[in-house]
């Protein structure tokens, strides 16, 4: 019975920790709630870079050696291809992306990549330019990706209806 009581309390406590975790009932809300987000360092046990540089040490000091000397040695294209669902998608989740982070609201204020998918493929790309100690290309890079996102956009429309008009001569 005790032991019930305690894995309940704990429960609680953990569900009051994560109020951060919980889907924003209203626009209002989720803005409350993103505020929040992007002053914190951490976001649920997580540290969130806040900006490039920052960003590049801690992906330097969350992968070994070895993995690092095999992500530089790769082509560009090919990196982000072959590690876009696996660290693209750790990296979305896990410094919050989609709910707003420090590191997400740096992206898209201050450099202009707004969405969370272009964000990750972003940071993987000019970590891979640093560790190879290129041009980082970063206004270059963020006006590929927002003409790639306005092209998604695009072509994701359906046309409701076409008309022609007659010239009168």
């Amino acid at each position: 019975m005790i032991r019930k009581v305690l894995h309940l309390m704990i429960f609680c406590f953990l569900v009051i920790l994560s109020a951060d975790a919980q889907p924003p009932e209203s626009g209002s809300e989720y803005l409350k709630q993103y505020e929040r987000r992007i002053r914190k360092e951490m976001l649920n046990d997580v540290y969130i870079p806040k900006d490039l540089t920052d960003t590049f040490k801690e992906l330097t000091r969350l992968t070994d050696k070895e993995a690092r000397m095999k992500f530089m040695n790769q082509e560009e294209d090919v990196v982000v291809k072959k590690l876009y669902f696996s660290l693209g998608r750790w990296i979305i989740h896990n410094w919050g992306f989609y709910g707003g982070s420090r590191l997400s609201h740096f992206l898209k204020t201050k450099l202009g990549v707004s969405h969370p998918e272009d964000q990750a493929v972003f940071i993987i790309r000019t970590y891979h330019r640093s560790l190879n100690k290129n041009e980082l290309g970063v206004k270059e890079l963020v006006r590929e990706l927002q003409a790639h996102r306005t092209k998604e956009r695009v072509k994701n429309k359906t046309i409701i209806k076409t008309e022609k008009r007659k010239r009168e001569e």
